[in-house]
Order: structure tokens, then sequence, then C-alpha cells
């Protein structure tokens, strides 16, 4: 057995851990055996200060789960005594055997070449996504497909669109919250100690998604493109509100959804990068106002919220009607979910942290977040390098956007990680525990024995 860091033993368990579990006891080291085929940890017990061990291993779903322990035992030494001489009897007789129907590694190719999208094929052979590759196919035995379809769209056509379920449903896990996913529609039935919630996830879609090479629009770049993003946002979430199936019912009046909340998850995949700059036009999108700022000669910053009725569509098409939240039925959904983080640089950052990128990449990450400077305009900036001493959650850049007319308002505790915001008289007003990341670019740097030149940065 060999010490491996808490971030890496919580990836391994994060999906059978109990929650309640630390209520009871300290973790304070953790093994893995070099096959990686058993992983243990050595416990204090809170109340009767003395040590228990628990020993785990895969099943034939490639669940890690617990197959062993021991507790009471005096000091740190004999737990660790016990551990190893009963990893070396388990080791002797342990037999794995996984079930046919358990998808090992999602990054092995499962259709015709000529169909694999180029989104998906970098991701799967990049040294800089080893991470990441890592991260997701220690959760994919945990994440029931209910349409039988996912391995082949996200291998595929729907890459994005599928990365976003994945990371919705680690944020998810990462709330403690129980989750249902037998049924087809909406993607999420979740549940807390006190209520019942339905999600359904969306994105901003990437019509050209194998166009080859990206860089950083320039800033004159995005104020151009800002001028169309409302509109993109408003297309999906609106096409969900509308979606009705074969008998005629909106997602929110099906017997396991109907008098709850129900809530939309909404990402922007719509170009590379967007997710930097796009998150500000979402918040103009729902509530229907944008927002223009200066300082008074007392030099106190003035926020004057400005009404929008109508936003541009590319192409002069239609425009876009304002106030997604104000709009008739739209009552029926509580809140919109959005985060700027969901994207495969996330999983690489946190594969890092764990000590799973196994390709001695350099991760550098910059970004923005909020500065709580009451005067300040603008955010702070951030930078740093990701390594095994980082704790980056998966809660981090979530933002709940509640509609100030739900029929089952949301209660702001059930995702309590994220940041929350509500609107009142014009202004949106902001609540959150955590610091709230608005968007970052993680620069990947690969050695070079490994490639020629570094990959390109990923957002997010």
């Amino acid at each position: 057995m060999r010490a491996i860091s808490k971030n890496q033993y919580d990836l391994y368990v994060f999906f059978t851990r109990n929650k309640w579990a630390w209520l009871v006891n300290e973790e304070v080291e953790w093994y893995m055996n070099e096959s990686k085929s058993l992983w243990g940890v050595i416990c204090l017990d809170r109340q009767d200060e003395n040590y228990t061990v628990i020993i785990s291993a895969r099943d034939e779903n490639r669940q890690i789960r617990c197959i062993d322990g021991k507790v009471d035992i005096a000091d740190i030494e004999k737990a660790r005594e016990w551990l190893f001489l009963q990893v070396k009897e388990l080791e002797k007789h342990l037999v794995t055997k996984t079930n046919k129907k358990v998808v090992e590694d999602l990054f092995v190719p499962k259709v015709k070449n000529t169909k694999v999208s180029a989104l998906f094929q970098d991701v799967a052979n990049s040294p800089a996504h080893a991470g990441a590759r890592n991260v997701i196919n220690e959760m994919m035995p945990f994440f029931y497909d209910v349409d039988g379809n996912f391995v082949e769209q996200f291998q595929t056509t729907g890459f994005d669109a599928r990365l976003w379920e994945l990371y919705l449903f680690c944020y998810f896990n990462e709330e403690g919250l129980q989750i249902d996913r037998s049924r087809f529609a909406p993607d999420f039935w979740l549940r807390n100690e006190s209520m019942e919630i339905s999600l359904e996830a969306v994105t901003v879609s990437n019509k050209e998604p194998d166009i080859d090479g990206w860089e950083l629009p320039k800033q004159e770049e995005i104020v151009e493109k800002k001028k169309y993003m409302a509109s993109k946002w408003g297309s999906p979430l609106y096409s969900k509100f509308k979606h009705q199936d074969k008998s005629g019912k909106h997602y929110w009046e099906y017997e396991h959804t109907k008098d709850r909340p129900f809530v939309l998850a909404i990402a922007d995949f719509h170009e590379p990068c967007a997710m930097l700059w796009s998150a500000s036009s979402l918040i103009e999108y729902l509530y229907g106002y944008e927002y223009e700022y200066s300082y008074s000669e007392q030099g106190e910053l003035v926020v004057q919220p400005i009404k929008i009725e109508k936003h541009l569509k590319e192409n002069d098409g239609n425009p876009v009607p304002s106030g997604f939240f104000f709009q008739e039925g739209v009552e029926n959904i509580s809140a919109v979910l959005h985060s700027s983080c969901g994207t495969i640089a996330k999983f690489n950052r946190i594969g890092k942290q764990c000590g799973m990128d196994e390709e001695n990449v350099i991760m550098l990450r910059e970004g923005t977040v909020y500065n709580p400077d009451p005067n300040a305009a603008m955010p702070n900036r951030f930078k740093y390098i990701v390594t095994e001493e980082n704790s980056e959650p998966f809660s981090e850049g979530v933002t709940i956007f509640h509609n100030p007319n739900a029929r089952y308002p949301l209660p702001p505790d059930f995702f309590p990680n994220a940041a929350q915001c509500y609107f009142k008289d014009g202004y949106i007003l902001t609540d959150s525990e955590n610091a709230i990341v608005y968007s970052s670019v993680t620069s990947i740097l690969i050695p070079q024995s490994q490639k020629a030149a570094s990959d390109p940065p990923t957002a997010n």
C-alpha cells in the first residue's frame, strides 16, 4: 500500500461515501495498493478517540465499495499494521469481474471512426486531457444512461451536451443530493432532506463543433458578439419551456414532477471560449434589464438599471422578447442554473489536483472572481498553477437565477454551495457563502518529450 492524497481518495469514493460520515470519523490517512484494486482509509473516531480502518474495492460494476474494516484500534500504528496485513491477504483472493454492460473506458471509440467528432478525438488522445479522462472514467460506473445512447452521442455529435450532464451529475453529488435518472424526462430528479425537484439540462450548442483551432477573441469582437448573445440563450431555454411529450405534457406536468420546483440548467458551448464573456447576457435575457454604472462626486458607485424590450438576432432575424421570467407560463420554471465551468477544463484541473493526470503537464489557471468592494465595478483577477495542493470543488462557478414569479419557488438551501441571484426593483441581488468565480482560462503545457508544442488553453 502506498499513501495517496485526500484529494485522490475523495475522487475514488466520491459517489459511495456517506455524506454524514465526517460527523463520526475524521479521516487522517489514505492509501491505495499498486494495482489500484484496493483502497484504505484510517479514521479517528471523534467520540472514542481510537481508530477505524475501512478497506474498499471495485464491485462488478466498477463501483468502489467497502469490503472490510476494523474498529476500536488503540493507536494509529496498529491501524496501519492491520490495514497493510489485511490488504496482503485480500490481494491473494481478490477476483475482479466486470459486468459486460459496464463502460470501462468512455474514451475508447465505440462508433465508426468516420463518425467520431474532432472534439472527442482531442480529449481522448491528447496528453493534456489525461486528468479529465481518468476523472470521467471513475464516475461513469455511477452514471445511469437512461436513454441508452449516451456513449454514442458523447463520442459523436453531442460531446458538449453530454459533458454538461456529467458535470451536473458530479455537482449534484457534491451537494449531497439524492439523484434519480431512471425516468426519460426530465434529465434529473433530485432530493434533499426536505424536498424534491426536477431539472432538465440544456446547452447553447455549437453549430460547427469540428472547427480546428481557436484563439481568444479580441475585446472589440466580444462587444459585437454580445449584441446577439441574449437571443442565443433564448432559443434553447424557450424550446425547453415549450416542449411537450406525445401526450401533450410539459416537463413540470408529469406525475413525478408536478407540484414541485422545476429547474432548467444551461451552459454555453456555442463557440470556443464563449463562456468567458456570455454570462452577463443571460442575466439580461432572464430579467429583461441591462446595467450601466458611473461614480458620484463622492466616488461612490452608481448602478442604473435599463429596461430591455427585445434582443437582436444574427442575420437580421426577428428580435427575441426580453425578460424570460416575465413571459406567460414561465412561472412554471422555478429557476435557471448556470455555470461557465462545466467544461473539460474543470475535469482536467480536478484530475490534476487528485494526482490523476499521469502526464506531468503544467496547468496555469487565470480568471475573474467577485470583488467584495461595494464600489467595485470590475471583478478581481486571479492566477495560479494547478497542483495537488488545490481543492477546487465542482460547485465553483455555479449560479442559480431565481424566477421572481415562480409558482413553486426553489429554496436557496437546495443548492447551498451555489451563488443565489434574485431580482428586486430592477436590480440583481446576489448571495453566496463561497467565492463567486465568473470565468477562467486554463493553459496546459506539455513536456517536449510528449509533444512538440503545448495544447491551446481551454476555457474554464
